[in-house]
């Protein structure tokens, strides 16, 4: 695919993109929910001990989240004890605070194994951004002050129901609606005026389904603009402007309902993962129905709580062992590699970025042929963790810089191969 080819494939797929600059990261998986920066101009290989740290900030507030950054801003979720979960804005020329708004309490505390606290990552729209809590506490609010523009609960207002681990999804926009999953019979998905916080659609899909833990992506499948969720029973498809249900595949759902990892779209294809497997389907639209087809279903898939990002035909991941690059369409292996095991990934000028569950960082080359791993570090005065807590941050990356978050702390990375 050309570049022009990549890059218009990508504004089809994100209605926001236009409003974002290019070296925005304002969303969970940055723009397109794809993993994947725009930047060039990066360094190809990193010298021992990792690029030039430019700030650390060691309270950011607890949290697995990522970092949004736009508008010349950093924005979080964190939390401070079980009562108080925020979103902060930062300085990115040092970490310094800007404002700090609460958002309500953890959600569902008492979880088995334990590891609660804010899992979220803000999304940011111009001069708004939409915030999610893991107790269902959804608000919109001014980036520039903090002040909160509405306030809606998804276990309140929608009767909503979260898995064992609470709420921890990142809001999805599509045009004016704000897109979440609450849960439950009556609104597994729902869709709020970004304006006002009027419900625009609740969709109900077979079955009582709780909320996953994955983030939502849109896209043109089929004609047909739709929201694809990977909820608690399996993966599902709603036409975005009704909340019509469209149609379910259930083969790559955990278990224990820990569907985590985003679904990676390519035309009418669709990537998902869990401990369960990873599968691709190919969504087809007939004259009477739209069917979820499988094309294939390997437990040796990249299922890695971090997710998967496609390069060309290729699809990059981890399993809790090892790094993988696999044809997307057919699930074929063509590498695997140690590296720094089960980790989240994102993609930007020809390289791969991963924050290992291990808090290791590594840089390795997008190539099919083979492992090349160009970079490898572990960042200074690493947070103090409990078992079973992990390093599950996912990296983002703007302006040239590469930024790492681990539970409370946040670390920014100078990655350009020059000043600019």
């Amino acid at each position: 695919m050309t570049k022009h080819g990549f890059v218009m494939t990508l504004l089809a797929i994100v209605p926001c993109a236009a409003m974002a600059a290019v070296d925005d990261w304002p969303q969970f998986r940055g723009l397109g929910r794809e993993s994947i920066s725009r930047e060039s101009g990066l360094l190809k290989s990193w010298p021992p001990g990792g690029p030039k740290l430019l700030w650390q900030v060691k309270d950011v507030g607890f949290g697995y989240g990522s970092v949004a950054v736009a508008r010349g801003r950093v924005y979080l979720i964190g939390n401070s004890g079980l009562e108080d979960e925020f979103v902060a804005a930062l300085d990115p020329k040092d970490g310094r605070p800007l404002w700090k708004t609460r958002l309500g309490k953890v959600g569902n505390p008492r979880q088995i194994p334990n590891v609660a606290g804010a899992r979220s990552t803000p999304t940011v729209d111009g001069a708004n951004l939409f915030a999610l809590g893991s107790d269902g506490d959804l608000v919109s609010m001014d980036t520039a002050t903090g002040k909160v523009r509405w306030r809606k609960s998804l276990r309140t207002d929608f009767s909503g129901k979260h898995g064992l681990w609470a709420y921890a999804e990142s809001p999805l926009l599509d045009g004016n609606r704000v897109i979440v999953t609450p849960g439950g019979p009556g609104a597994a998905l729902a869709a709020l005026d970004k304006r006002t916080g009027a419900t625009i659609w609740k969709a109900a899909v077979p079955g009582d389904d709780s909320a996953g833990y994955s983030s939502s992506v849109v896209a043109d499948i089929g004609g047909i603009r739709q929201v694809v969720a990977f909820i608690g029973k399996g993966l599902v498809g709603i036409e975005a402007d009704s909340g019509r249900f469209l149609w379910r595949y259930d083969k790559t759902k955990d278990s224990m309902g820990a569907n985590a990892t985003t679904p990676v779209i390519a035309g009418d294809h669709i990537y998902s993962a869990s401990a369960a497997g990873g599968g691709l389907i190919q969504v087809l639209a007939s004259t009477s129905a739209i069917t979820a087809n499988p094309v294939y279903m390997f437990k040796k898939a990249p299922t890695s709580l971090g997710g998967s990002v496609k390069i060309g035909d290729y699809l990059y991941g981890t399993t809790g062992a090892a790094l993988l690059c696999t044809e997307y369409m057919t699930g074929q292996v063509k590498w695997t590699e140690r590296g720094v095991g089960a980790a989240s990934i994102i993609y930007a000028d020809g390289r791969l970025y991963l924050h290992g569950e291990n808090g290791e960082v590594a840089l390795v080359e997008a190539a099919p042929d083979s492992y090349r791993e160009v970079g490898r570090f572990t960042p200074t005065d690493t947070p103090t963790r409990i078992v079973p807590s992990k390093a599950w941050n996912y990296p983002a990356i703007s302006n040239g810089r590469l930024y790492v978050r681990d539970l409370g702390t946040l670390w920014v990375y100078d990655i350009r191969e020059s000043a600019r």
